[in-house]
């Protein structure tokens, strides 16, 4: 590699139950640890979560309960693996809002800190979002061929997002041409939030919190159980939506869940993001 390397880097991802790092799990971890003088050293291996693995996320990654069962929890090999890292940087794609905080938890629930403050962070997505910056003139320079001179006038932007959706259709033939395809493709998640925000959200039929520590706690739970957080949100600045419909749990009424919706087709493979 080109990179002036001082001490070991290690790039690592990791496979997990779900998001959230103070409630999900990780499922699966590989490294590769590169550094001055030293082969490029790779490694790989499974995870036991101690906990199901949804099927959401099995259609992620493709790692299922059976494949884990047999392995190891993270607590077992917390302490070989911060002795892995010991005296190396830290290098990934979306590590700085994803695996970090991930890892961070994990090592937190074993009883170890890992500190990221000594160490250096190369974080892949970060250069990504410099280097190739995701606005209008540069979709028009990529997807046109052109250059967007008029730039954040109202009208002019509307024109040239009209030209990159039909340079986007025509690049990508996989693509739908139907709204209500795209729609379900590129807006997945907005079918499970009852809010615009995410604050509240569908699982399982269930209404659920969509943040904080109580993120994924059934509404129907914390009525039963936490009344004092509901009327706390009451309060608190959430929109007009969500206070409403937790005004409505309070008194016993809940939302009907919806109607299951139509399977779309996968989008085609995006290779920046690779």
């Amino acid at each position: 590699m080109k990179l002036k390397l001082q001490r070991p880097l290690v790039f690592f991802d990791l496979e997990s139950t779900g998001i959230s790092a103070l409630h999900d799990r990780i499922v699966q971890i590989s490294v590769a640890k590169v550094g001055p003088g030293l082969p490029v050293e790779v490694k790989t291996r499974l995870v036991n979560p101690e906990m199901p693995i949804p099927p959401s996320a099995t259609e992620v990654h493709g790692i299922t309960d059976e494949m884990v069962k047999d392995q190891p929890p993270f607590r077992k090999i917390a302490k070989s693996f911060h002795e892995y890292l010991e005296g190396c940087d830290l290098a990934g794609f979306n590590i700085i809002q994803y695996d970090i905080p991930m890892l961070v938890e994990e090592f937190r629930r074993a009883g170890i800190a890992l500190s990221v403050r000594d160490r250096k962070l190369l974080d892949a997505y970060q250069i990504f979002r410099k280097m190739e910056p995701r606005t209008l003139v540069a979709a028009v320079r990529f997807y046109c061929g052109e250059e967007h001179a008029d730039a954040h006038d109202s009208e002019a932007d509307v024109l040239a997002t009209m030209k990159v959706v039909e340079g986007q259709l025509h690049r990508y033939e996989t693509l739908p041409h139907g709204i209500d395809e795209l729609d379900r493709m590129f807006n997945p998640y907005r079918g499970k939030y009852l809010d615009w925000e995410g604050k509240l959200r569908w699982e399982n039929g269930e209404v659920v919190i969509g943040f904080g520590k109580k993120i994924g706690t059934k509404l129907k739970t914390l009525v039963a159980q936490e009344r004092g957080f509901l009327e706390w949100m009451l309060n608190a600045n959430f929109g007009e939506d969500v206070k409403q419909i937790v005004a409505e749990a309070l008194e016993g009424r809940y939302p009907a869940p919806p109607a299951p919706a139509a399977a779309s087709p996968a989008p085609a493979a995006d290779p920046t993001t690779q």
